[in-house]
């Protein structure tokens, strides 16, 4: 038999690289997509170690960078004729901006990032997908998007031009467009062997030395938080579920929390006519 081949952007580090080394374990060809080849290198060693399995690849992408992603998907399939697992880990949340940053195509990071980025991607990918007896696409969202029940994407200024900028805002902003993508490419592939599910990742411990900028004061709420926290290894197993259990080989359009138990969004996030206008807004920076 063939072996399962799984790209997971982000791979390496927290969530993303427990990820892939427990899809390593059970056998199946991990491509860790990394935007820093120095860190990507160093965690392709570390799970290749942890698995035991040499079948684990790196692959250099930017998800903010439209470019970065193209070049990416080239390379991928000069090695691969199949995909079976994509999984969108990668996201930009430093806690400690204060400003907007902008991608080489002139597109806010976090937007760029975390949800226009993973559509491109997916889009490239699709003819792999499709070669796949079961493929699966899994998007990553935020159980922190229940403390923001209201919320929209703002079709006007989704990349905070025009109001003022806050990376909170600008981060669940994207990862309810990833939701409303979910349900929205679930129906456009109904038709395929491809599923697409949501993962609302809860409060996982984080590594708070990748934000140095970070006032005191933060450091503690963060310290605190921690305590109430799960690891990435934990989390990490819906991802595993969701990208290889049987049990859902069939099930599509559903949104999991941690538990692996399928979830409701919000109602506006459901709302077939706010979905269309958030991917018609979405096809417009492709």
């Amino acid at each position: 038999m063939r072996d399962k081949v799984c790209l997971i952007t982000g791979g390496n580090s927290g969530i993303g690289k427990a990820a892939a080394i427990q899809l390593a374990e059970l056998g199946i060809k991990v491509i860790i997509g990394c935007r820093n080849e120095e860190r990507g290198s160093a965690a392709l060693k570390e799970i290749k170690d942890r698995s035991k399995n040499e079948q684990v690849e790196l692959l250099l992408i930017d998800m903010s960078s439209q470019a970065s992603i193209k070049k990416a998907v080239n390379e991928l399939k000069s090695k691969h004729k199949v995909l079976d697992i994509l999984i969108h880990n990668a996201a930009d949340f430093d806690i400690s901006r204060k400003t907007p940053q902008f991608s080489k195509e002139d597109v806010e990071t976090v937007w760029a990032t975390n949800h226009i980025g993973p559509v491109l991607l997916t889009e490239l990918l699709m003819d792999e997908l499709t070669q796949s007896e079961q493929g699966r696409v899994i998007t990553v969202s935020s159980q922190g998007l229940m403390m923001h029940p209201l919320l929209k994407v703002d079709l006007e200024d989704p990349e905070f031009r025009e109001r003022k900028y806050s990376v909170e805002k600008t981060y669940y902003q994207s990862k309810l467009a990833q939701v409303m993508y979910t349900y929205w490419l679930s129906e456009k592939l109904k038709e395929t062997p491809v599923t697409v599910n949501c993962i609302r990742v809860t409060n996982v411990k984080i590594d708070i030395d990748r934000y140095p900028d970070l006032s005191e004061l933060m450091k503690k709420m963060y310290s605190v938080k921690s305590k109430f926290a799960i690891s990435p290894e934990k989390m990490a197993e819906t991802y595993t579920y969701l990208a290889n259990s049987p049990d859902i080989e069939h099930v599509t359009g559903n949104y999991f929390n941690e538990k692996k138990e399928s979830v409701k969004s919000s109602k506006y996030s459901q709302n077939q006519a706010n979905i269309r206008e958030v991917m018609e807004l979405t096809m417009g920076y492709i």
